[in-house]
């Protein structure tokens, strides 16, 4: 072996390397990236639970109580509730995870020295933030009843706040529930947008692009021509990840499946624009590559997928609703475990509708425009 060869050949390497500045800068900027990303979300505690109150008694004890939730700094209360029946729809449209309801009479039976239940409704959707959620809560109770005890002394009986927890959606608070469902929209995008972002770049490099477009084919032909195959296999994937999810380790699927299906198409006008995006300003397939790297880490990272978007810092958490992921997960595990319909997911769908539109758009306009400059 020829160290000087070696030599020339590292040096040959470093060279063309300069010579890429899009792939240089993916190589600098995204280890940065990611150690920002990964440093931020996972050291965060979950803060700021969205919460609904119900108070049925509006009594001093109960107005305490509700001050503790919400000085705590865990809990931030969106919603002052006149039913216990409204507390389903909040948490079906995800505006509350979290509901305490103070029932009336709460305060008479503290004052007595007796024992007061109130009832505490959690989402559990999510299972990881609603396990905290529920201990937090329980903590917080706990820590009331610590200072009632102490006011009371050894007068008496001491009166005690008995926190009953009643989990709705996902009752067993499986963490495999939420998991499933939001795995099939994360391969629904990794495999369309690893195909589709070397749909164009590596024909281009190959040649066999210029060759296609001496034929009598129109740009819109090649375009549907390329989409179409791989949105099918992609679909099937997503449904067979479903259905298998769902039997194998017994996923339930209550909500409404037209909802699901929208939302998944919608999902993949996006994913196929986003692929066919990179496609076009990708030079080689390198490139290529490290872009689809540098856009998923963040969507997997960010998107409540793994990592708890309530524990996020709140630039991050604002960062999350601009990725698609995030809302196509959200509905996947509304519809897995929730009696949820359109009116329900009006938002996460309309945040579908906007990115769909801008990407496969630009996607389309883009591919048009590189082909007539051919």
């Amino acid at each position: 072996m020829s160290w000087v060869r070696v030599r020339l050949l590292i040096w040959k390497e470093f060279l063309q390397l300069a010579r890429d500045p899009i792939l240089l800068r993916m190589l600098i900027i995204m280890p940065i990236a990611q150690l920002l990303l990964l440093g931020y979300v996972v050291s965060a505690d979950i803060k700021d639970i969205s919460m609904a109150v119900v108070d049925l008694d509006h009594s001093p004890v109960s107005r305490t109580l509700t001050q503790s939730f919400s000085a705590s700094g865990f809990f931030e209360i969106k919603e002052q509730l006149a039913t216990e029946s409204d507390i389903q729809p909040l948490l079906d449209d995800g505006k509350a995870l979290i509901a305490v309801v103070i029932a009336k009479g709460t305060g008479a039976e503290v004052d007595a020295g007796r024992v007061a239940p109130i009832a505490i409704v959690v989402d559990g959707s999510n299972a990881q933030v609603s396990t905290v959620a529920s201990s937090y809560a329980a903590q917080i109770v706990q820590a009331y009843n610590a200072q009632l005890a102490s006011s009371y002394g050894s007068v008496g009986g001491v009166p005690q706040i008995d926190a009953k927890v009643r989990v709705v959606a996902n009752p067993t608070l499986a963490t495999v529930n939420a998991m499933i469902p939001g795995l099939v929209s994360l391969i629904m995008m990794l495999s369309l947008m690893v195909v589709m972002s070397m749909a164009v770049v590596r024909e281009r490099e190959s040649g066999t692009l210029e060759q296609m477009f001496v034929t009598p084919i129109l740009p819109g032909e090649y375009l549907a021509g390329k989409v179409v195959p791989y949105a099918l296999i992609a679909t099937a994937q997503a449904l067979f990840i479903g259905v298998l999810g769902s039997w194998w380790f017994g996923v339930p699927f209550v909500g409404n499946a037209l909802v699901l299906m929208v939302g998944l198409l919608l999902f993949l006008l996006v994913c196929i624009g986003l692929g066919l995006l990179i496609s076009l300003i990708s030079s080689n397939r390198q490139q290529a590559q490290q872009a689809v790297v540098f856009t998923l880490i963040p969507s997997i990272v960010l998107s409540g997928w793994v990592f708890p978007i309530d524990s996020m810092p709140p630039t991050l958490s604002w960062v999350s609703q601009l990725l698609p992921l995030t809302h196509m997960i959200e509905i996947l595990r509304s519809t897995f475990m929730k009696a949820t319909d359109f009116i329900d997911m009006a938002v996460p769908l309309l945040a579908l509708t906007t990115f769909a539109v801008i990407f496969f758009t630009s996607a389309i306009f883009a591919t048009h425009r590189r082909l007539r400059e051919m």
